[in-house]
C-alpha cells in the first residue's frame, strides 16, 4: 500500500558566500544655473565624512536622476571646468529626482521599512539627456508648496487629497506607499504629507507583513479569503469613511477591477485613485473590452463573442458601453455551451474568466475530453464570474502598452513591455521596451491603445496587453488591466515617470500635461503650464535604456511552480550595478496561505538588453533568501543564462514547455548534499549528547560513559538512494565523514543563525537544514473536491483530487496504477505532511526500493589549509593528538591508523633539525610588530621632555 501525502520536499540550501568590495563611485552635481559643475567621491571613501545613518543602503536607487557616474572616455575640452569637492551622503540627496527622494534630516525613525533595495538606474546615453544625465528641459522648482492644498492651488487641480486609504496589502501597498512618499518629500520636503491607512488581516500581523510599518494607521479586518477583507468592496467603503481618507488606492489584485468599488466611492463622495466604473466595466472586464476593441476595428483572435461590435458615434464624445444583452452573447453559461463554442472555434482553445486575472481563472484546453474539468476549475477560482472561451495562440508573444489618461479627454502611451515568459499564464519576466516588435508596428498598437482609452473616457493607468506573431508581424488584442500592474516599474525605469504619484495627481485634477513627470518626458518646461498636443508633439519620448525585472516567487520549480506559504529567516538582496528590488516580507516574516506568493521584484537597468541582463544575473546571484518554502531564484539565474532568452527567441508557451520536460535549476553536487545534511544531523545529536550529560552533572547525576559519545551514524534517502554515513567529530569543529570504507576531513563551524560554515578541498559552503517536521505553515493548503470516487481505479498520471494552495487551484495526480481510498474529506484543510488517501497498487513490486550508495566520499584535490611546511606541519599533527587526548577519538577500525600515522608524522618533525629554528622565526614575527610598537612609545617619551622645554 502507498500512502499519498500532500508534503514539501526537504531539501538542505547551500550559499557560496562571496565577499563584495566596495569600489570609489563619482559623482558629478550640476548647479542651478547649469555653469558649473563639481566632482566629489562618495562618503564610503572620505574618512571626514563619518558614519552614515543605518539605512542609507535602502536608499541607494534615490539618487537624483540629475547625478551620474562620470566617464573618463568624455572629451574634457567640451566640459566645463570641473573643481574637486567631497560631499556629504546627504548633500547628494538634497539634489532633486524625478522619482523623489527619501529625506535623511527630521525623518520618522520608520521611514526606511520598506525594504527597497538598489542603486538608482543611470539615464546616461538617452536621447533627450546631456552628458551628465539631465534632462536638457530640466529646470529647477523655483517656488514652494508645503501642503497639498497649496499645490492642488497651483497647479490647476481640483480636488485635495491629503489621506489615502489602500486597500490592498504585500508589495503593492509597500510600492505605493514609497513611490509616493518620494514624490510627497519632493514637492512638499514632508514625506508625510500624503497619510495612508491600511487594512491588516490576522494573518497579516502574524506573518510581520512590511507594509504594515510603513502605514501612518491600520485598521484590522477579517482573516481568511479576500472577499472577508480586501476584495470586499463594503468593507473598504465603510473603512474608508470611519477613516475619512479622501481618497482609496486599490494597486492591483484583489478588488482593484471592481466596477462596484470606483461606484460605490463616488456615491459618497470618496475619489478612486483610477478609473470610472464606466471606463472600468467597459475596458476592464475581458468580454466587454473584446467587444469594445472589435468595434474600434482592433483585430482579435477568434473566441466566444467574434462579431459582436458596438454602434459609436465619435463625433458624439460620449463614453462607450456594453449592454448587458450583448454582453451576455459573448459569455458560456455552462461546459456544453462552452464545449459547444470551443469545438466552433477549434481546439486548442483558453477558458477564461473575465474577472480573473493573475493566472487565476485560466485554463488551457488540448481537446473535447479534458475540457469539463478545466471548465470546473475556472468556475472554482473565480467564483460567479461569467467565462469566454478564445483560441490558442500559438508561438506568441505577450506585448502591452502603459496608457495614462486624465479627466479631460487626454491619453498617451508610455512604450510597451514584454511579458512574454510566463508559468500557468502567469508573468514571471518582465522587459520594457518591447524590442521584439518592429517600431511600426509596435506604433500601431500604441495608437490602438490610446484610441481605446479615449472611446470609454479612460483615467489613470491602465494596460492594454497583445499577442504579438514575431513571424507575420501580427498583434490581436487580448485584454486590458484597468489599473497599475506589478511590472509597473519597468515603465518607470525607462520613462522616468513615478507612476502611483501620477496616478494620485490624476485623481487631484492635475491634466497630464501639468505633471512634473510628463513635461520632462515631452522635453517641455519643467514647471510650465502651457498645454502639450499629445497627438502631435513637438518631440516624441523614446524610451531609454533596457528594463528586465524578476518576480520573486514562493513556489517550487521542481514541482511544477507549486505556491507554499511559510516564515523566512534571512532576506539579503545585495544591490549591483543598475539594480533594485523591494519586498513585501523582512527576516522574521512570512507569507501566509491567502497571500500571494509573489513577495518581491527585482528590477535591472542597462544601455541595453544584455547589459541588463547581465546585471540582473548578478544580483540574483547575490541573493540569499532563507525560509521554510521554496523559491524561484536559481530557476530564473538558469532561465535568464539559456541561449533562447539571450536570443530573445522565446514565445508564451515556452516556460510551460521547460515545466513539462522536467528542466530543473543547477543544484549543487550531490555528495556535497550528502555531506552537509550528514554534518548537520551529526552535529546536532553530538550536541544534544554533550548537553544531556551537561545537565545531568548539575543535577548531581552520572550517566553511563557511553551517553556521551563523539560519533553518531547517519541514514537519509536522497532522490531514491539511500546513504550511511558515520560521523565522528576529532576536534571543537574538525570532523570525520566515513562512508564505504573512505574518510573526509571537514572543519565545521556552527553559526548562531544555525546554520553551517564547511570547509573541505579549497572551498567554503554555508548550509542550513530545513526539518520538514518543523516550522510548516499551519495551513498548507485546502482540499476541494476528488476527481474519481473513493475505492475507484485510476492510472498512473491521473488527477484524483484539487486543492487551493495560495489562492491557486492544484491537481494531485497519483504515480502508478490502483485503487485509490480517501482519507480527507472535500474541504479539510491540509497541514504539512497530511494524508489524503492510500492507493492499493495494481502491482505492488512497483514499489520502488531505495538502492544503498556503494560508492565512497571524494577525495580533497586542493592542498590542505593548514600549510606543508615542516613548522606548519608540527602544528597540525600536535593538535590532532591534543584532540585524541581531549576524547576526540575516531571510533574503530579508524582509530589505530589514524593514531599511528599522527605519531609517526609527529616523530619526523621532532627529528627535523630545522624546527626549533622554524618556531623561533615564526615566534619573531608575531613579536615584530609588538617591538616596534614599543619602540615608537619610548621613542615619544624621550623627545616629550626636549619640546617642553624648547615651548616654555
Amino acid at each position: 500500500m502507498v500512502v499519498l501525502t500532500f508534503e514539501p520536499k526537504v531539501y538542505v540550501e547551500i550559499v557560496m558566500s562571496k565577499e563584495k568590495k566596495s569600489g570609489e563611485v563619482s559623482f558629478l552635481l550640476g548647479d542651478t544655473n547649469g555653469d558649473e559643475v563639481e566632482e566629489g567621491t562618495s562618503p564610503e571613501d572620505d574618512p571626514q565624512s563619518g558614519p552614515l545613518e543605518d539605512h542609507h543602503e535602502e536608499r541607494h536607487d534615490s539618487v537624483p536622476s540629475m547625478i551620474s557616474a562620470s566617464s573618463s572616455r568624455e572629451d574634457s575640452s567640451q566640459e566645463p571646468k570641473l573643481k574637486s569637492t567631497r560631499l556629504s551622503f546627504s548633500e547628494i540627496l538634497r539634489g532633486v529626482s524625478t522619482f523623489g527622494i527619501d529625506p535623511l534630516k527630521n525623518q520618522p525613525s520608520d521611514f526606511s521599512h520598506g525594504k527597497q533595495i538598489g542603486h538608482r538606474h543611470s539615464m546616461s546615453g538617452a536621447s533627450n539627456l546631456d552628458s551628465r544625465g539631465r534632462r536638457m528641459s530640466y529646470h529647477p522648482k523655483d517656488f514652494s508648496v508645503a501642503t497639498p492644498e497649496e499645490f492642488v492651488k497651483r497647479f490647476g487641480g481640483k480636488s485635495v487629497i491629503n489621506k489615502v486609504l489602500i486597500a490592498n496589502n504585500g508589495i503593492a501597498a509597500v510600492k505605493c506607499m514609497r513611490s509616493v512618499r518620494r514624490w510627497a518629500y519632493e514637492m512638499f520636503r514632508n514625506e508625510r504629507a500624503i497619510r495612508f491607512v491600511v487594512m491588516v488581516t490576522p494573518e497579516d500581523l502574524k506573518a510581520n507583513a512590511e507594509y504594515i510599518r510603513l502605514a501612518d494607521q491600520y485598521v484590522p479586518v477579517q482573516g481568511g479569503t479576500n472577499n472577508n477583507n480586501y476584495a470586499n468592496v463594503e468593507l473598504i467603503l465603510d473603512i474608508a469613511k470611519r477613516t475619512q481618507v479622501q481618497a482609496v488606492w486599490a494597486g492591483w489584485g484583489h478588488a482593484s477591477e471592481n466596477p462596484k468599488l470606483p461606484e460605490l466611492l463616488h456615491k459618497n463622495g470618496i475619489i478612486f485613485i483610477g478609473p470610472p466604473e464606466g471606463a472600468m466595466w467597459a475596458l476592464g472586464d475581458k468580454i466587454a473590452s473584446s467587444i469594445v476593441a472589435q468595434t474600434a476595428g482592433v483585430p482579435t483572435m477568434p473566441w466566444s463573442g467574434s462579431g459582436l461590435t458596438l454602434k459609436y458615434n465619435k463625433e458624439d464624445n460620449k463614453p462607450l458601453s456594453v449592454p448587458s444583452d450583448l454582453y451576455r452573447k459573448g459569455c458560456v453559461e455552462d461546459v456544453d455551451e462552452g464545449l459547444k463554442s470551443a469545438n466552433k472555434i477549434g481546439f486548442p482553445v483558453m477558458i477564461k474568466a473575465s474577472e480573473g486575472g493573475g493566472g487565476k481563472g485560466i485554463r488551457k484546453a488540448e481537446n473535447a475530453d479534458d475540457f469539463p474539468n478545466l471548465f470546473r476549475q475556472v468556475q472554482a477560482e473565480v467564483p460567479g464570474s461569467p467565462i469566454f472561451i478564445m483560441k490558442l495562440a500559438t508561438h506568441a508573444r505577450h506585448l502591452e502598452v502603459q496608457i495614462l489618461a486624465d479627466n479631460y479627454g487626454n491619453a498617451i502611451s508610455l512604450f510597451g513591455r514584454d511579458c512574454s515568459i510566463q508559468r500557468r499564464h502567469q508573468k514571471i519576466i518582465e522587459e520594457a521596451p518591447a524590442s521584439v516588435a518592429t517600431s511600426v508596428v509596435f506604433d500601431k498598437m500604441e495608437q490602438a491603445a490610446v484610441t481605446l482609452a479615449k472611446m470609454v473616457c479612460y483615467v489613470s493607468a491602465g494596460t492594454v496587453e497583445y499577442l504579438y506573431n514575431e513571424e507575420t508581424e501580427t498583434f490581436h488584442f487580448l485584454e486590458l488591466n484597468p489599473r497599475l500592474q506589478v511590472e509597473h516599474p519597468c515603465t518607470e525605469m525607462v520613462a522616468d515617470i513615478n507612476l502611483p504619484a501620477a496616478q494620485l495627481q490624476i485623481a487631484m485634477g492635475l491634466p497630464l500635461y501639468r505633471l512634473k513627470d510628463i513635461r520632462q518626458l515631452y522635453d517641455v518646461d519643467t514647471w510650465g503650464d502651457t498645454p502639450i498636443d499629445f497627438s502631435n508633439p513637438s518631440m516624441h519620448p523614446r524610451p531609454r535604456g533596457h528594463v528586465i525585472a524578476a518576480r520573486i516567487t514562493s513556489e517550487n520549480p521542481d514541482e511544477g511552480f507549486k505556491p507554499s506559504s511559510g516564515t523566512v529567516q534571512e532576506l539579503n538582496f545585495r544591490s549591483s550595478k543598475n539594480v533594485w528590488g523591494y519586498f513585501s516580507v523582512a527576516a522574521t516574516g512570512g507569507l501566509h496561505e491567502y497571500a500571494d506568493s509573489q513577495f518581491g521584484h527585482c528590477f535591472s537597468w542597462g544601455e541595453d538588453r544584455e547589459d541588463a541582463r547581465e546585471n540582473l544575473v548578478v544580483a540574483l546571484k547575490e541573493l540569499s533568501i532563507r525560509g521554510d518554502f521554496r523559491t524561484t531564484v536559481e530557476y530564473l539565474i538558469k532561465l535568464f543564462e539559456t541561449e533562447e532568452y539571450q536570443n530573445n527567441k522565446i514565445t508564451t508557451g515556452w516556460l510551460d514547455k521547460l515545466i513539462s520536460e522536467n528542466v530543473q535549476a543547477e543544484k549543487p553536487d550531490v555528495m556535497l548534499g550528502v555531506i552537509s545534511g550528514a554534518l548537520h544531523i551529526g552535529d546536532y545529536q553530538i550536541q544534544d549528547c554533550f548537553q544531556t550529560f551537561q545537565a545531568s552533572l548539575e543535577r548531581g547525576q552520572i550517566l553511563p560513559a557511553n551517553s556521551l559519545k563523539n560519533h553518531v551514524d547517519v541514514e537519509f534517502i536522497s532522490e531514491g538512494i539511500k546513504y550511511n554515513v558515520k560521523v565522528v567529530k576529532t576536534g571543537p569543529n574538525n570532523y570525520f565523514i566515513c562512508m564505504n570504507g573512505s574518510i573526509l576531513e571537514v572543519e565545521a563551524h556552527r553559526l548562531s543563525d544555525g546554520g553551517l560554515l564547511i570547509s573541505f578541498d579549497g572551498a567554503s559552503y554555508t548550509t542550513y537544514m530545513k526539518d520538514q517536521n518543523a516550522d510548516l505553515s499551519p495551513s498548507a493548503g485546502k482540499l476541494l473536491n476528488y476527481m474519481i470516487d473513493d475505492g475507484g481505479h485510476v492510472f498512473a498520471g491521473d488527477v484524483y483530487a484539487e486543492i487551493e494552495v495560495m489562492k491557486m487551484v492544484m491537481e494531485l495526480r497519483v504515480t502508478e496504477n490502483g485503487c485509490v481510498h480517501y482519507v480527507k474529506r472535500p474541504g479539510a484543510v491540509l497541514d504539512g505532511g497530511s494524508v489524503v488517501a492510500h492507493l492499493d497498487l495494481d502491482d505492488p513490486s512497483r514499489v520502488q526500493q531505495a538502492q544503498s550508495f556503494t560508492g565512497t566520499l571524494p577525495q580533497p584535490q586542493a592542498p590542505p589549509t593548514h600549510g606543508e611546511k615542516l613548522h606548519q606541519l608540527f602544528q597540525s599533527t600536535r593538535a590532532e593528538l591534543e584532540n585524541i587526548l581531549a576524547g576526540y577519538s575516531l571510533p574503530e577500525p579508524y582509530f589505530r591508523p589514524k593514531l599511528q600515522e599522527s605519531i609517526e608524522r609527529l616523530m619526523k618533525c621532532l627529528r627535523d633539525p630545522a624546527l626549533p629554528l622554524l618556531e623561533l622565526q615564526r615566534k619573531s614575527e608575531s613579536l615584530h610588530h609588538c617591538l616596534k610598537i614599543l619602540r615608537i612609545h619610548l621613542s615619544i617619551e624621550l623627545t616629550a621632555p626636549k619640546r617642553y622645554l624648547q615651548v616654555a
